[in-house]
């Protein structure tokens, strides 16, 4: 099978459960510490092999564009004044990879965002990252690389999954496994977006991380509206698997759900707390506010 080179970053969704900050800024641009959340998207991309990207955006995100773009007169300005560590820093962002966009005219939710990728992807598979998971694996491969692996080792699209609590079954898509493939792999049997707890298949559920290959554009260019009355990937997925096989891979690596506040505030203090530059200075914080 073909080398999975590209990949798809959907960011057109409005951030509701941010505002009144995304009003303005796109919640992909809002920081974990000090870099952008769809930055770690694309630093893990680049880190899995990939190549090119997409970003799935709307019309009020130019600044995700202007993020990845070069930028002449900040880059002047620095140089002059001898910020070359910042320098270097702004200007490796703008080379992380050839980085593109397309925009979202009308939400009708992930699988439509999907699908205009379609002439980007062409007839290669390439990976979906979803800008809700920031996925931390410090000691080991990247989690978009594991998938990428085991769609070669299985020959089949994949999807990355980890266990979620019972109660929180009700946010995801949920995989039903037919057998187990191997330690962490597992062929799927079906996929139910976002059911009710007492009907759920398992407590397996998608994490933000896919390996397709492009027959899934065939399949979503005639899907029916699901879960919310939107195109649902999952559905779309669940409709491959009379094609092709589709597995499930558990990937290894810490997970932050960023698109949910609590989260988000996880994030910020595990993310702190790595970094030797800023770990005294947040446990200090934490002492003086555990004593209040």
């Amino acid at each position: 099978m073909k080398q999975v080179k590209k990949a798809i970053i959907p960011a057109a969704g409005f951030g509701t459960r941010f505002l009144p900050a995304t009003k303005a800024i796109p919640k992909e641009m809002l920081p974990i510490v000090d870099k952008p959340t769809i930055q770690y998207i694309i630093e893990e991309a680049v880190a899995s092999g990939i190549e090119e990207i997409l970003i799935i955006t709307n019309a009020h995100k130019a600044s995700i564009e202007n993020h990845f773009d070069q930028s002449f007169e900040l880059e002047k300005r620095l140089e002059a004044s001898g910020s070359q560590e910042q320098l270097q820093m702004v200007r490796e962002i703008s080379q992380m990879a050839n980085i593109y966009s397309v925009r979202q005219k009308n939400p009708r939710g992930l699988g439509h965002a999907v699908l205009c990728a379609k002439t980007f992807v062409g007839d290669e598979p390439f990976a979906i990252l979803l800008g809700d998971d920031i996925v931390v694996n410090p000691n080991g491969k990247p989690a978009t690389k594991q998938l990428i692996d085991a769609f070669h080792t299985n020959q089949s699209s994949v999807v990355g999954v980890q266990r979620v609590e019972p109660a929180a079954v009700s946010k995801y898509g949920i995989i039903d496994p037919k057998e187990t493939l191997s330690e962490r792999c597992f062929a799927v049997k079906g996929f139910v977006e976002k059911p009710k707890q007492e009907e759920a298949p398992s407590d397996i559920a998608i994490l933000g991380r896919y390996i397709l290959t492009p027959k899934i554009f065939e399949l979503l260019e005639t899907q029916e509206p699901g879960s919310g009355n939107e195109i649902q990937l999952t559905d779309a997925i669940n409709r491959l698997l009379a094609y092709e096989n589709v597995c499930a891979y558990d990937f290894e690596g810490k997970r932050y759900d960023v698109g949910d506040k609590r989260g988000f505030l996880k994030a910020q203090i595990d993310f702190a707390l790595a970094r030797e530059d800023l770990r005294d200075d947040m446990i200090q914080i934490i002492k003086e506010q555990s004593i209040q």
